[in-house]
């Protein structure tokens, strides 16, 4: 197929907008309209349920236990490692959790756990599985993939799996990456993703048919069988991906290597830059450009900045979309809601962050079965909204947004009317500017919210309280 051909085909936005939860909404954020939701009402400091320390700020009637914080023990007695980020809950007996947390653990610090189960023993990411009550009480825990690097966010999987991202392409045939890490000391590549059974450890096999580059996070379609993935290459541009396995996940009880690798275009635009500000409920239709080669081994060690691109710029050279900073994703009835860290135009007051992207967030819809892309909420201002990072979906369908911004750090809602409300503050960890909420996901039946705090020390956290008086 002449791909080149088909993307100046006709046709730029859809007439008709995406249906799912998010049918109808007019995008409130762009354009500068704000629609404030009430949400829970007013933060206020509660402290936690562990150690009466007061680490977040909660609506009234909600309560918290931390757990898991780096540093601590594993039920076999090796420590838990720091970064904690993407993270998804599972069904436990008896009104437990089972949840699988990220590490994104960046360098050659040599791997958490067992080094004789990992992918590469000079990487020190991975993830952890913890059996926890609805009040965060651990009954047990322990690594379930080490020696993986960067591990950012991910996904659930149908089949009782999470599938992790590595967000780095550092390797041996690799030059040194931004932070100065010497990657002569690693013993394999990466850039991968990575499934991991919630029921045990990973085989720590990486999925090299789905790319090598800056992976942040997977959503499934199970209808299709594709997986989409999101990619955050920070100053540059970045992609939105479909990975198509050979057989389908839920024949196959996992997800098979071996598969395609696509990039989302803009039929009719090539190379459109989605990355700056958009008007109000933008829609466009949608086709999908082949990558050739995605696990690209380098000669010559690049430099990282080169390797970093080089998956992304074989699909806008023929034709992909360009957008910026692509992290949270999560797939709802049959729409994939994905973040745009930096997207959008910059707001009169505010200043632009470094990096690719001059805006403070955008939320896009995918939708599955029709390919056609909505903006769903571009952030007005840092006040509003201020970097949205990971993402999951409420019981109810409302989006609860992890934000990682230069301030004060939220967890946001942005309901199905587009409408946003502050639910949690994370307290100001002192020595660390940097903390920000990352890995939201509810447990089975929606009675408490966990989340993490990535930072230096980094932990968890079991939120619950009055969801039903809210959008929750």
């Amino acid at each position: 197929m002449d791909r080149r051909r088909f993307l100046t085909r006709a046709g730029l936005a859809a007439a008709a907008g995406i249906a799912g939860p998010f049918a109808g909404v007019a995008c409130a954020g762009a354009r500068g309209g704000v629609a404030q939701a009430t949400g829970y009402g007013p933060l206020k400091a509660v402290r936690d349920a562990r150690d009466g320390k007061v680490r977040l700020h909660l609506p009234e009637g909600f309560k918290y236990r931390s757990f898991s914080p780096a540093g601590s023990k594993y039920s076999d007695g090796s420590i838990v490692p720091g970064k904690h980020d993407g993270m998804a809950a599972f069904r436990g007996p008896r009104d437990t959790a089972i949840l699988v947390r990220n590490h994104e653990v960046a360098g050659p610090v040599g791997a958490f756990g067992n080094k004789d189960k990992a992918y590469d023993p000079a990487a020190g990411g991975g993830t952890s599985t913890l059996h926890v009550t609805r009040y965060g009480e651990v009954l047990k825990s322990a690594p379930s993939l080490n020696g993986t690097m960067m591990n950012c966010s991910g996904g659930p999987m149908p089949w009782n799996a999470w599938v992790s991202c590595e967000e780095t392409v550092n390797g041996p045939d690799v030059a040194n990456d931004f932070n100065g890490n010497d990657n002569s000391k690693l013993t394999r590549k990466h850039g991968y993703i990575f499934e991991v059974p919630v029921s045990g450890t990973s085989n720590a096999k990486p999925i090299k048919a789905a790319g090598r580059f800056a992976h942040e996070s997977a959503a499934f379609d199970p209808q299709a069988g594709a997986l989409y993935l999101t990619e955050d290459c920070f100053a540059f541009a970045s992609g939105f991906y479909r990975y198509t396995p050979p057989k389908h996940p839920l024949k196959a009880g996992r997800l098979l290597d071996g598969g395609r690798l696509q990039m989302l275009a803009i039929k009719g635009s090539p190379r459109k830059d989605l990355s700056k500000g958009q008007r109000a409920g933008v829609t466009y239709n949608t086709v999908w450009v082949t990558i050739d080669d995605p696990d690209p081994t380098f000669t010559g060690k690049p430099a990282n900045d080169e390797a970093v691109q080089a998956v992304g710029k074989q699909g806008r050279a023929e034709g992909a979309a360009i957008f910026s900073r692509l992290e949270g994703a999560i797939y709802h009835q049959g729409v994939v809601y994905f973040c745009s860290t930096q997207g959008g135009a910059t707001a009169e007051g505010d200043t632009p962050p470094s990096g690719f992207g001059k805006g403070r967030g955008q939320v896009w819809a995918y939708e599955t079965w029709t390919g056609r892309l909505r903006l769903v909420y571009e952030s007005p201002r840092s006040s509003v909204l201020d970097l949205p990072d990971n993402v999951t979906a409420s019981p109810r369908g409302t989006l609860v947004l992890c934000e990682d911004g230069d301030g004060d750090n939220f967890l946001r809602g942005l309901t199905k009317k587009g409408e946003i409300f502050d639910f949690a503050r994370l307290e100001p960890v002192e020595g660390d500017p940097g903390a920000e909420f990352a890995g939201s996901t509810f447990g089975p039946g929606g009675h408490t919210l966990y989340v993490n705090i990535q930072s230096k020390e980094g932990m968890s956290f079991a939120i619950w309280g009055p969801w039903s008086r809210g959008s929750f």
